[in-house]
């Protein structure tokens, strides 16, 4: 078994406790608390090497009743059937220790910014992406994390045009681990509620997940910004607020433009936006230097049609069908009610086995 090998597991694991026993020293030390984004960022990722660790000691100490109980049994045959039992275990503490071992995303620790966008089937579209909102925000209410939309256009018959919504973990809990997989198309087949004949018609939306950058992450120049005020507007352009509080910044060099209209403050919107517009300036630099189409955005939506999907909700048949895994289940009124655990669970599985299967 390649855990009990000299290796390059061998050094990660090394290299994880060690890091695991410098964080534990710098949050015992009162003075990194007064810094609460430092503190946040080091607990998170203390908690992410947690489990390593404690396999790491359940291996050691299976590993050494297996040895006593292979003397045991040396001298006592019915020792054999226990060590028989701590074979099995320590096979299994060795290959969950090595999945633990595999390269970790750099942003399973982080925060992210979901994006919901209205694609082809108009109004139909728009009221499903209201329901994936929907979806998200129940999701995030049963993990305990907190949600902030940070910016709405709302569609004239309900429903959202665009929406971005900010998802932060309340403990040490990473969500980009849990959301990395939502990005792309995701179809929905129901007969709207505009249809008179009722027929079934298919309609997309996309989904775009990105890591919240924080400042450290990416440096914004406040000479490469165009920053435009204009009055916020909900449903057939009538007015929401009676100010130009609403923002829409520009980022030259590259062209990406974020707006915020949600927040009764001009500097509340502006916020806002700038948080949507690192998180995009860290994804783009990060293809960027990929040269290829990167890990962070390779399932994520390029083209909002029919064809790209990544996901099918069928309401005549109460179906949800994740076409990446072949995930199917019968319980979409669960799963838009947020129920989301088990096809992210799948797709979580799927990912891992790929990359078992890469380093072996």
């Amino acid at each position: 078994m390649s855990s009990s090998s000299a290796g390059p597991g061998t050094d990660r694991l090394a290299d994880a406790l060690a890091e695991h026993a410098s964080l534990e020293a710098e949050l015992a030390d009162p003075s990194v608390h007064a810094d609460a984004a430092r503190a946040r960022r080091l607990g998170r990722r203390y908690a992410s090497l947690a489990p390593l660790v404690e396999h790491s000691r359940a291996l050691e100490e299976a590993r050494g009743d297996l040895a006593a109980a292979r003397e045991l049994a040396a001298e006592d045959p019915s020792f054999a059937a226990e060590a028989a039992g701590l074979e099995v275990q320590v096979a299994s503490l060795g290959d969950r220790l090595n999945e633990l071992l595999l390269p970790k995303d750099p942003d399973d620790d982080k925060d992210v910014i979901l994006e919901i966008k209205a694609g082809e089937g108009g109004a139909e579209s728009a009221l499903f992406a209201g329901d994936l909102l929907r979806m998200y925000l129940r999701y995030a209410e049963r993990r305990g994390w907190a949600t902030q939309v940070l910016d709405a256009v709302d569609a004239e018959l309900g429903g959202y045009k665009d929406v971005a919504v900010a998802v932060k973990s309340r403990g040490d809990e990473g969500i980009w681990s849990r959301l990395k997989f939502e990005g792309g198309v995701h179809r929905v087949q129901r007969v709207p509620v505009t249809e008179s004949q009722g027929r079934i018609h298919t309609s997309a939306v996309g989904v775009l997940v990105l890591p919240e950058a924080e400042e450290v992450d990416v440096s914004v120049d406040p000479n490469d910004l165009r920053i435009d005020v204009f009055r916020s507007s909900g449903p057939g352009g009538q007015s929401v607020n009676t100010t130009d509080s609403a923002v829409r910044i520009t980022h030259l060099p590259s062209g990406i433009v974020v707006s915020s209209q949600n927040e009764k403050s001009q500097l509340q919107n502006r916020e806002s936006a700038l948080r949507v517009l690192r998180s995009r300036l860290l994804v783009a630099a990060r293809e960027e230097a990929a040269a290829t189409a990167s890990d962070v955005r390779r399932s994520q939506v390029r083209t909002v049609d029919r064809s790209e999907r990544v996901r099918t909700y069928n309401f005549p048949e109460n179906r949800i069908n994740d076409h990446r895994v072949g995930f199917k289940a019968h319980n979409l009124d669960q799963v838009l009610d947020g129920e989301l655990d088990p096809v992210i669970d799948a797709l979580t599985a799927a990912h891992t086995a790929e990359l078992m299967a890469a380093g072996s």
